[in-house]
């Protein structure tokens, strides 16, 4: 059990939320995590690399002289890999890098990466993140409150426009929704910032439908 202290705007402290981590994840399974990392990894590849095989770049297949008298080394034809302008003798063709982990195993991970966070002591709650419109300062305003000056995930129990362009301007700070978490958007930044209605959302997602 964790007990998160929340804060407001100011980093005034103004209570506490108590965590389960032991039911959110049992046991942290560092393969499980690793595999679900480099798995969204993967699927962001763009997989659009394309160089040429001797077979398709332009030229002649003659053979450029004959093979002995010429004091020459003997040449092929002027599409060898070996040549300028020949092919690439190991040519590189677009691919679909993208597969995917059964859907328990995510949702494992997910919660195993939240708890290592709250483990690490790396996980902040905020009572509330509204604005009326956007403003940059704000945010900044509010990261400089609660101390936090290393890479950051704030996380809303749903989409916010306000907040997302709020943040989008600061730099290693990117927003998500709660139900866009999965293990990889979670361990990347040095730490996490929650809403309290978005940890409590995560922590038991049927109950806040």
């Amino acid at each position: 059990m964790a007990s998160l202290t929340i804060y407001d705007k100011t980093g005034a402290q103004v209570g506490t939320l108590d965590v389960d981590t032991d039911a959110m994840a049992p046991k942290i399974s560092k393969q499980l995590l690793h595999d679900a990392v480099v798995m969204y990894q993967a699927n962001r590849r763009q997989g659009s690399v394309k160089t040429k095989s001797r077979g398709e770049v332009s030229g002649s297949r003659k053979k450029m002289y004959r093979q002995k008298g010429t004091g020459n080394a003997r040449a092929g034809h002027k599409r060898s890999g070996v040549r300028r302008g020949g092919g690439h003798i190991f040519s590189l063709s677009p691919r679909d890098w993208t597969y995917r982990l059964p859907s328990k195993s995510l949702r494992a991970a997910t919660r195993m990466a939240m708890a290592s966070k709250i483990g690490a002591d790396a996980v902040k709650i905020i009572d509330a993140l509204t604005f009326e419109a956007p403003k940059t300062k704000e945010v900044a305003a509010i990261l400089k409150n609660l101390s936090i000056a290393s890479s950051l995930l704030i996380v809303t129990e749903s989409v916010n426009d306000n907040v997302y362009k709020s943040a989008r301007n600061l730099p290693r700070v990117s927003v998500l929704p709660v139900s866009d978490l999965n293990a990889l958007e979670i361990l990347k930044p040095k730490e996490v910032l929650l809403t309290k209605s978005a940890m409590e959302k995560f922590i038991n997602p049927s109950a806040a439908e």
